[in-house]
């Protein structure tokens, strides 16, 4: 686990000078406070912030073979290292190292780029042949790490992290209206649009190749889910899940340092615990409260839960005070801007845990891969609507359009009735119609059409598609976009910047893979969500643990905090035509939407909070995003 960067002049083949590398690197330290290292050959330079997690004395980088023909930087794990390093060495490989780095570096000699559908693990990575004066960029199959880039006149310069880039073009962080106006929609950026003009980050599955003065993009990892024929029996899937799950989680302990657990009250970070006491004992465990005077607090539960599997569990207590202080700094961790509470519990369990680990495991995937979302009951069940005649659909639709707010229930009838898949999966991710918030922008700011890019940055998955139905179509974009742009793509930062590594065995590619062949009744049956996976929860875990409320690091309680320290500014931040989402917006537009929200018409909360978010991001980025310290 470490940041890299670099750069590549690949059409001017200019020297690339060694204190820009240093430059770069200096501003990810924190994502490496072990090691460093450099490779400056002509018109490439590889840079590299290390946090030694595995061959603690070998796995220096950059690395290369023997002969210095390929070159490798690499954030991340490759957790089937070993297997591939047997298979490499009966090609007549040899091995310096113990570091699952240099499976890549021989990986590549022996298959060349394929050699990224062999690794089973989470990584951004940058590949030079030195031969082939070749460079490569690749992001992991479900975007667990990034890789940003920018290209400008004919040079390349890449990152793990945003800030990396910066520090090498001089500081430019103009905002993309495009971009803007996708976070509004979505709330998220996706892939490979950035907040930023210019700067860019690779899809999960894609990689960029720079060669003969020109660059190239496309989609690596390919998978088709094919359904299971004949289909699976329910306890012949249950009794290949649990060995799936043992599995990873035997491959996710790996490691030379100590390995903890970020533990919630619920049941997937306590289905991982149950899993690890397979494989060792007396886990830290670390889970984030509030106290005892919130109803949602969960200190007790996940304090119940390690006391059932005999973890050494820690509580990190945070309070209102400490939360309002530390959101500034939280949103320059991030980068780009996040319109989610749980950015801050996790932060604060992340801090907590370096203290005494290197690596923590943690529960995400489970709700993607088997349904937990309230939007996958809508999704599982829309076919019956779309499907169903206009003369029951049409008064049906206008008793819900009269009704006063429940834009989520109005927005999903018109989505479930679009007959063209990916822009019906398109508007049930979105927050409001598209036109409407297409409607704020001033005039000029936006091109045609805007804020369907995002079907572009999904066209490429549609042929992948064809045989899954409808929950495990959308769930085969979610995977793919609002996961890893969102929910893995803070993950990452808040983790890091502490210098700790994050791992989602829940997504290793034998589970995902294996999920998206299953049929939707094994993941939402009856109205019940993740109906397979709390099979699976059901097996191993007591019933105490099975009845508890769903609360995610207790994110109901911050959640209030959240919202009430920005619903204060609310209404002073939109009706000030000062502020700066103003460059962009107009302010009638807005106070057009506040009007609705605040009379109860509409329930205009998530596009309200969003904007003052931005409006909070704007003010935090007024100067170039600095490096951490």
């Amino acid at each position: 686990m470490c940041g890299i960067c670099g750069q590549f002049n690949f059409a001017d083949h200019a020297p690339v000078q060694r204190r820009n590398i240093e430059k770069m690197a200096k501003s990810i330290a924190h994502r490496g406070p072990d090691d460093e290292g450099y490779y400056i050959s002509g018109s490439v330079g590889l840079g590299f912030r290390r946090l030694s997690i595995i061959d603690l004395e070998g796995g220096h980088q950059p690395m290369s073979d023997a002969e210095g023909s390929v070159w490798v930087v690499f954030n991340g794990e490759i957790y089937n290292f070993p297997e591939l390093k047997r298979e490499l060495e009966g090609f007549g490989h040899v091995f310096r190292t113990s570091c699952d780095t240099e499976v890549i570096v021989h990986g590549y000699k022996q298959w060349g780029t394929e050699v990224l559908n062999r690794l089973n693990g989470m990584f951004g990575l940058a590949i030079w042949d030195t031969r082939n004066k070749r460079l490569i960029l690749a992001r992991d199959p479900f975007g667990i790490k990034l890789i940003y880039y920018k290209i400008d006149a004919g040079r390349v310069y890449f990152g793990s992290e945003i800030r990396a880039v910066t520090a090498a073009t001089n500081g430019s962080t103009d905002v993309d209206p495009v971009s803007f106006n996708l976070f509004l929609r979505y709330r998220y950026t996706p892939s490979p649009y950035t907040v930023f003009k210019g700067v860019r980050k690779l899809a999960p599955g894609t990689m960029m190749t720079f060669e003969n003065g020109t660059s190239s993009l496309r989609r690596w990892y390919n998978y088709k889910p094919v359904p299971f024929s004949p289909i699976k029996s329910p306890a012949q899937a249950q009794e290949e899940l649990i060995e799936l799950y043992k599995q990873s989680v035997k491959r996710h302990l790996l490691s030379d340092v100590p390995v903890g657990l970020l533990l919630s009250g619920g049941v997937d970070s306590g289905l991982l615990l149950a899993l690890m006491n397979q494989y060792g004992k007396s886990w830290r465990t670390y889970t984030v409260g509030y106290g005892p005077s919130f109803a949602d607090d969960e200190l007790t539960d996940a304090q119940e839960t390690a006391a059932m599997f005999s973890s050494q569990h820690t509580s990190v207590r945070l309070d209102r005070k400490t939360f309002e202080a530390a959101l500034p700094k939280i949103v320059s961790c991030l980068e780009e801007p996040i319109a989610a509470s749980s950015i801050v519990p996790m932060y604060f369990v992340c801090q907590r845990a370096r203290q005494d680990v290197k690596v923590a495991l943690m529960g995400q995937g489970p709700d993607e891969l088997f349904g937990g979302y309230w939007r996958h009951l809508g999704v599982r069940y829309g076919g019956l609507w779309g499907g169903s005649p206009s003369w029951l659909r049409t008064p049906i639709t206008s008793v819900i359009n009269a009704l006063p707010r429940n834009e989520t229930l109005k927005r999903g009838t018109y989505s479930l009735a679009i007959p063209e898949r990916l822009k019906r999966y398109q508007n049930v991710l979105s927050l409001l119609p598209g036109i409407k918030v297409d409607g704020l922008f001033n005039d000029g700011v936006l091109g045609p059409y805007t804020g369907d890019k995002i079907l572009g940055c999904w066209q490429d998955l549609a042929g992948l598609m064809g045989g899954t139905d409808e929950l495990g179509g959308f769930q085969f974009l979610e995977l793919r976009s609002t996961l890893p742009d969102e929910l893995l793509m803070y993950a990452d930062k808040l983790s890091m910047a502490h210098g700790l590594e994050v791992r989602v065995p829940f997504l290793d590619k034998e589970i995902v893979q294996y999920a998206e062949r299953l049929p939707a009744n094994f993941k939402v049956r009856n109205g019940s969500r993740k109906w397979l996976h709390r099979q699976v929860c059901d097996s191993l875990l007591p019933s105490t643990i099975l009845k508890r409320k769903k609360r995610g690091f207790g994110v109901n309680v911050v959640d209030d905090w959240f919202r009430s320290a920005l619903d204060s500014k609310m209404a002073d931040t939109l009706l000030d035509s000062s502020s700066k989402i103003y460059q962009f917006l107009r302010p009638t537009a807005v106070r057009e939407v506040l009007k609705e929200h605040s009379s109860g018409q509409q329930d205009n909360h998530k596009i309200l909070f969003s904007l003052v978010v931005f409006e909070e991001w704007l003010r935090a980025h007024e100067e170039p995003v600095p490096a951490l310290t």
